[in-house]
């Protein structure tokens, strides 16, 4: 049988497994991160029918180089572009990722750990992130105990990013306040009996808020001496809970706040009140502000002129159940020419918004930055570090074994995970929220692999049309 007709059958096999892979390109060019494969030939055995031979010294005669018949060709591999990186296609589901770089996704089902490019997720029913696709949880670090801003970089777990303790971010008692703005010695508000009134929200512990009516007041004409006097507390209602009177208990009177000469103290811890005329008598709840001309700056009663005293008033609510005392900044203030018009602003928090107090917060979303911190944000303006995702990386990724769905294993050849993973971004990585990772197959190229596919195949059967009818010439001569 002439061996012309078996290397044909390998020519048809070998096209034929190219198509197969060609095929499986096409199919998959809106596949996930799916990424192409390519076939290379190799030739298959020779069958030599003559070794070569050296030169004969002695004779003269040269060499002859050995005769052998090819048997046709085979796959010789079939490689994955699994480092070109695919196109983004927008989604803007914010559980969509991409990876930029060459690391994968990290995904479990219970038992195994597999390795995707594929970013589609989901927060399944029992809060977990996940595959859309398959389910299996998405793998990476837990927020450190020891610090909540911070995860700690251990054995990979799933990342349970919606349970009971996340879905709330609990409420704080307000502790500072800031007071800024000017101070006109000429505002009729500031020199009437009523004074100049502020309003300062606060919070309690239980996130319950309310409104301290504060009111600013003129002391000895335009010496440019006030004093601040707290006029009521009313909670979220608008209902005063505050009394005035001696020797009731709080019992007596459920949420009421005791209002007396404590309420209000300077930075000394010091309890001031002033008469009519301006000297320190009995105002209650009250503390002298006394501005240092030329300067812009303030100290209380009983500290030097010069303005080197402190610039606080403490609200002494901490006695009080479920309460904070709340230290009010009056550094922020001045005493200046307004047109006879002040402009004091009462505001929780201290100057760089610490100690401002909050209600309860209730999960309003959950965000996926560059390096894989997942944060939940709360109507409460508060945020919260739910975990990291955490990626692998190979030496060699194009030795890992495709498992289906758009996974792939660990094999010897690509390297072993190490069980703990890394940081995207230690390899100049990163992730893209709301967008995901296209296939990277080139329509166009596997189309004109098709063509010459095709153009192989049809040659291979041309050789074994020919040598059939060789074989035919043959069987003919006995006729």
């Amino acid at each position: 049988m002439m061996r012309s007709l078996y290397s044909g059958v390998a020519g048809l096999k070998t096209h034929q497994t190219r198509m197969d892979v060609i095929g499986n390109n096409i199919a998959n060019v809106n596949t996930t991160s799916y990424k192409s494969q390519s076939m290379t030939f190799s030739d298959l055995m020779y069958q030599t029918t003559q070794a070569a031979s050296g030169a004969n010294p002695t004779t003269g005669v040269g060499g002859t180089n050995a005769r052998q018949i090819g048997l046709g060709s085979k796959t010789g591999a079939i490689k994955t572009a699994i480092t070109t990186q695919g196109a983004a296609q927008s989604t803007n589901d914010p559980f969509d990722i991409m990876i930029t770089g060459d690391a994968f996704f990290i995904v479990s089902n219970g038992s195994e750990n597999f390795f995707t490019r594929d970013g589609s997720f989901y927060v399944d029913g029992a809060g977990n992130l996940a595959m859309t696709s398959t389910g299996y949880n998405v793998m990476g670090w837990q927020v450190d105990p020891a610090n909540p801003n911070a995860v700690r970089k251990d054995t990979v777990s799933a990342l349970r990013v919606m349970n009971a303790e996340n879905l709330t971010y609990p409420p704080e008692a307000t502790s500072d306040a800031t007071v800024s703005g000017i101070i006109d010695k000429y505002d009729t508000d500031i020199n009437s009996k009523d004074g100049r009134i502020m309003n300062l929200e606060f919070y309690d512990n239980q996130g319950y808020k309310y409104t301290a009516r504060l009111s600013v007041h003129a002391v000895n004409g335009d010496k440019g001496d006030f004093y601040v006097k707290l006029d009521d507390i009313l909670d979220s209602e608008g209902k005063s809970i505050m009394y005035e009177t001696d020797g009731v208990t709080l019992t007596d009177v459920g949420t009421k706040v005791k209002f007396g000469y404590d309420t209000i103290k300077d930075s000394d811890g010091n309890t001031v009140q002033y008469d009519d005329g301006g000297t320190p008598k009995d105002v209650e709840g009250a503390a002298i502000l006394k501005y240092v001309e030329g300067k812009g700056t303030f100290s209380f009663a009983g500290q030097d002129a010069a303005g080197t005293g402190g610039s606080t008033l403490t609200l002494g609510l901490s006695t009080i159940p479920n309460f904070h005392d709340i230290t009010i900044d009056f550094s922020a203030t001045s005493n200046y020419n307004a047109n006879g018009t002040s402009t004091l602003d009462a505001l929780r928090g201290d100057a760089k918004g610490l100690g401002a107090g909050r209600k309860i917060g209730e999960m309003s979303g959950i965000s996926i930055q560059k390096d894989g911190m997942i944060y939940a944000s709360y109507d409460n303006g508060q945020k919260r570090l739910l975990g990291q995702i955490a990626v692998a990386t190979f030496p060699n990724a194009s030795g890992l074994e495709k498992a289906g769905d758009n996974l792939y294993s660990a094999t010897m050849n690509s390297g072993e995970f190490n069980g703990i993973g890394e940081d995207i971004t230690v390899g100049g990585g990163y992730m893209n929220s709301g967008v995901l990772e296209m296939s990277n197959v080139d329509l166009s190229a596997e189309f004109t692999e098709m063509i010459t596919t095709q153009r192989g195949f049809q040659a291979n059967s041309r050789i074994i049309t020919v040598s059939d009818t060789l074989l035919e010439e043959l069987t003919n001569l006995k006729r």
